[in-house]
């Protein structure tokens, strides 16, 4: 008897109750039976009817649609002793017996939905067991849309619907799985996440559905194109600049670059001692150095997308010769200067001690004088034996 038609589903689940009631029992006397598990097939998706205590000594495995082994309703058969296989009646060539006896279907469709049955000859006899398969549609796959994909960093929220009917939803930002965080938030139903603040880092969006289990169905990628910098600014320089300055001969040739980390590639502009310059690279070669070139240069790297701007100073100036004396010894003009000026000091200090000794002296001898004035004048014999006595 075939009873494969169109069933209610009450029909049906009564059928499946009394296959796992049956299958229950099998199991608890280690008799042969199929899989539960396995008789659940998806609509273009191989399915595999998987046995279990198989007896030994196997001699044929028949497999047959509906709940008898009849020769009528036979699929295909397989003699482990010959390694032969052949065709019933109601064969398809999506069906196949595995080496091992369990049925394949290559491409499962709804209309396979039914019971079969296995009966397995073997030297201790006969072995049968039916099973209800049950056939199962997938959802459609998952539809993704997004409010924009032309974001700033930090700047702009993104907000993406996932459209299905399903219900086991999970969002993937560059293929990570992601939940809700303090930077984005995934709505009650799991059809919406917003990304409240986007990084550069977020490149992809995608969710799945998996309305089977361990059938994941995804939806389409969207690309995220995300606005940032610039940042990481530098200024180099040929030669290397020190702290800042760039020391450099006239007549000699200077280099110079400005580089940062930007999407999209920011615009450059470049200044001299505050005068803008036709410059709209990221580098600047002075051939030939010349005076009017010495000075401060500023590069100006601007995103007009995120509306930043970062700018980067170096000076160049000529470096400082110090002129050449005899044998080889030369000073600077500063050293000059204060040599100079501790000539002048040491002299003025020197005449300063003179004076003042010499007004010491004369302010002594004046002292003297006053305490002890000079005597009478003496006559000319006392004159004259004073002066033989000295």
């Amino acid at each position: 008897m075939d009873i494969c038609g169109p069933r209610s589903s009450l029909w049906k689940e009564l059928v499946l109750v009394a296959s796992l009631l049956a299958w229950g029992s099998r199991q608890a006397s280690g008799q042969l039976s199929i899989i539960p598990d396995s008789l659940i097939g998806v609509k273009g998706y191989r399915s595999l009817l998987t046995l279990e205590n198989v007896p030994e000594n196997v001699r044929e495995y028949s497999w047959h649609r509906g709940a008898e082994d009849s020769v009528d309703n036979m699929i295909v058969s397989y003699r482990p002793p010959s390694d032969s296989w052949q065709t019933g009646p109601v064969f398809s060539s999506r069906q196949n017996v595995t080496r091992k006896g369990d049925l394949v279907f290559k491409s499962t469709e709804l209309q396979d939905a039914g019971n079969y049955t296995v009966r397995v000859d073997s030297g201790n006899g006969t072995h049968r067991a039916t099973g209800w398969l049950e056939v199962r549609e997938l959802e459609r796959d998952p539809v993704i849309w997004a409010n924009t994909t032309s974001v700033g960093e930090d700047m702009d929220p993104v907000a993406a619907f996932c459209h299905t009917n399903g219900t086991n939803i999970k969002w993937y930002v560059n293929y990570i799985p992601v939940s809700s965080n303090d930077r984005m938030t995934i709505s009650p139903d799991g059809k919406t996440l917003v990304i409240l603040r986007v990084s550069r880092h977020d490149k992809e969006l995608h969710c799945s559905i998996e309305s089977i289990p361990e059938i994941v169905q995804r939806s389409d990628v969207i690309f995220l194109d995300v606005a940032y910098g610039p940042d990481s600014a530098q200024l180099w320089s040929t030669p290397t600049a020190l702290r800042g300055i760039v020391t450099a001969e006239l007549g000699s040739q200077v280099q110079m670059e400005c580089t940062a980390t930007s999407e999209p590639r920011p615009k450059y502009y470049w200044s001299h001692n505050g005068s803008l310059l036709s410059f709209l690279e990221k580098n600047i070669t002075l051939l030939n150095l010349t005076w009017e070139q010495m000075g401060r240069y500023r590069c100006v790297l601007e995103n007009p997308v995120v509306q930043l701007t970062l700018y980067r100073e170096v000076l160049i100036q000529a470096p400082r010769h110090i002129p050449a004396v005899s044998r080889g010894f030369s000073i600077s003009g500063p050293l000059v200067v204060f040599l100079i000026t501790m000539t002048v000091l040491g002299s003025l200090y020197v005449c300063g001690i003179l004076i003042y000794a010499l007004i010491s002296h004369l302010s002594t001898r004046q002292t003297r004088l006053r305490e002890h004035p000079p005597k009478t004048r003496q006559t000319g014999s006392d004159e004259q034996r004073e002066m033989l006595r000295r």
